[in-house]
């Protein structure tokens, strides 16, 4: 599968097709999800803790379409998903409380995307 003029993993990107149900990928959130998922690895969105504590606050809905790395802190806890997260940058949103969803528990929860920050 060629994206954007670049080879891509199309296991990723089904993988994140099945993830969300049907009804959910009509919602433009989940369009621009799928839209990220197959962008090529290298060009990916990469998102570190001090960029996420800058730009949230306390209860907030995020999804990261790409990988969470671990420099820097959080002091508040957020919901959160992302393609991947490093283990440093779990630990240390788990220490704050935070709650980590995978792409299906989000998609679950958050159907059309409502309310929910894209970040990256």
């Amino acid at each position: 599968m060629v994206g954007r003029g670049k080879a891509v993993n199309p296991g990723f990107r089904l993988m994140i097709l099945k993830s969300v149900p049907k009804e959910a990928r009509r919602a433009s959130f989940w369009k621009r999800v799928i839209a990220e998922a197959e962008v090529s690895r290298r060009n990916r969105r990469v998102v570190n803790l001090y960029k996420l504590n800058r730009l949230t606050k306390e209860g907030d809905v995020v999804y990261v379409p790409g990988k969470v790395l671990g420099t820097g802190e959080i002091d508040h806890p957020i919901t959160i998903s992302a393609f991947a997260f490093t283990r440093k940058a779990y630990e240390k949103l788990l220490k704050a409380g935070s709650t980590i969803l995978t792409t299906g528990e989000f998609a679950e929860r958050y159907p059309r995307g409502g309310g929910v920050k894209i970040i990256g």
